[in-house]
């Protein structure tokens, strides 16, 4: 099923597969958001819980004595979600914990994604709760993708992105097996605040940014303004990625935590960025995504 939200003519749709948004378009009938070619990548816009990235071997201990076996990116993107609220400009969605769910993730948990727009604004609040009667470690993040370039005529490496600050950035390697290698790093802004793409940034892998001042970063053609910028207070790590296969997208991605890395054991509760809820507390994390 799919709800549609609107604010003027700002159109977002998202689906209740994964709660995932699907289009996201301005009063010009301008698609901002990657509509999911196969031949590249066939996801749009994952919400990702209760993990971000991968476990070693898919696998991970908890301190209830639980194991947590789930595929990268965790155990609701590819679920069904209800829709519970929903307005001309909004749209809550929820999922909860069910005995499949208990298999890869050992709690009892409701997670809920509202979408709101306001003008050329949509924000993403992502809120889990802990329904279990044990601490509840979690990670929450998103993995929406936009049409890079935007507009005919022009290439990928026509754009930019812009952070906030000037950065110093060394980011880790991306290990194949989608593990995080923190100890062997490459240099991609140096006391700069624009990284211009180049497909050569990509061909092992997505660039992790884990140590940015900036909680804001704009994906544009300088040459037009046109592009998109996201708003992610709250969230440590920014991932930039795009398909090795040349895909005509660029995916923004603020999450809480990262993969398993590779100076990690394989406890749940000692990976970066880990959070925690205690029995019966909830807790959203937003951020915005505005057109340009």
């Amino acid at each position: 099923m799919n709800q549609t939200i609107h604010s003027g003519s700002v159109k977002a749709v998202i689906k209740s597969k994964g709660a995932e948004l699907s289009s996201l378009t301005d009063e010009t009938g301008t698609q901002y958001l990657w509509q999911g070619d196969p031949t590249y990548w066939k996801s749009q816009s994952p919400v990702l819980f209760p993990i971000v990235g991968s476990l070693r071997n898919k696998t991970a201990r908890t301190a209830n004595g639980g194991t947590c076996r789930m595929e990268r990116h965790g155990a609701v993107r590819k679920r069904e979600f209800t829709l519970t609220a929903g307005t001309e400009s909004s749209a809550e969605f929820t999922i909860r914990s069910s005995e499949e769910t208990r298999r890869e993730f050992p709690y009892d948990f409701e997670f809920r994604v509202k979408y709101s727009l306001s003008g050329k604004t949509l924000t993403y609040a992502m809120t889990a709760v802990n329904r279990d009667r044990d601490v509840m470690p979690y990670f929450v993040g998103a993995h929406p993708a936009f049409r890079c370039p935007l507009l005919d005529g022009e290439k990928f490496e026509d754009y930019e992105v812009e952070f906030a600050d000037k950065e110093f950035a060394a980011c880790p390697r991306a290990l194949l097996d989608g593990l995080v290698d923190v100890n062997h790093r490459q240099v991609v802004l140096n006391n700069e605040k624009v990284f211009h793409l180049d497909r050569a940034w990509f061909a092992y892998d997505c660039q992790i940014f884990d140590q940015l001042r900036s909680r804001s970063a704009a994906l544009r053609n300088p040459a037009t303004g046109r592009g998109v910028r996201l708003d992610f207070p709250g969230f440590d790590y920014f991932i930039v990625w795009t398909s090795k296969n040349g895909g005509p997208f660029l995916a923004l991605e603020p999450w809480t935590g990262i993969s398993t890395c590779t100076d990690e054991d394989d406890t749940f509760e000692h990976k970066r960025g880990v959070k925690f809820l205690a029995p019966g507390e909830a807790r959203t994390h937003s951020f915005t995504i505005t057109l340009l």
